[in-house]
């Protein structure tokens, strides 16, 4: 492997060990919808402003996210909506999987 490719792999792993874990899904499936700030996305979660915030703030140091301030509210938006598509080819392996799992019980 050439130290490009490291570079460009190590990269990749970020993004995806931004996306790995299920409120920062659930996050991104919100955004998905419309810019939203960090006050309607806490209730949905049933988490507390700072922990939403520090997952938000890693989804945006991975370039997934973006944010803007008005006033005293920071909204942020889906700056990737791309990476959405990734969530479809995930279901169809967990559904794959499922059927395997339920061939194998059958057996």
């Amino acid at each position: 492997m050439t130290e490009q490719e490291q570079l460009r792999l190590n990269a990749r792993a970020a993004v995806l060990k931004a996306l790995a874990h299920p409120t920062r899904l659930w996050l991104l499936e919100q955004l998905q919808q419309q810019e939203r700030c960090v006050c309607d996305l806490t209730d949905g979660v049933n988490a507390d402003i700072s922990t939403v915030s520090k997952h938000l703030s890693l989804l945006k140091q991975a370039g997934i996210i973006s944010s803007r301030r008005d006033g005293k509210q920071i909204y942020y938006r889906l700056e990737t909506p791309c990476l959405l598509n990734m969530f479809g080819c995930i279901e169809t392996v967990l559904e794959k999987n499922a059927r395997t799992h339920a061939a194998l019980i059958k057996a």
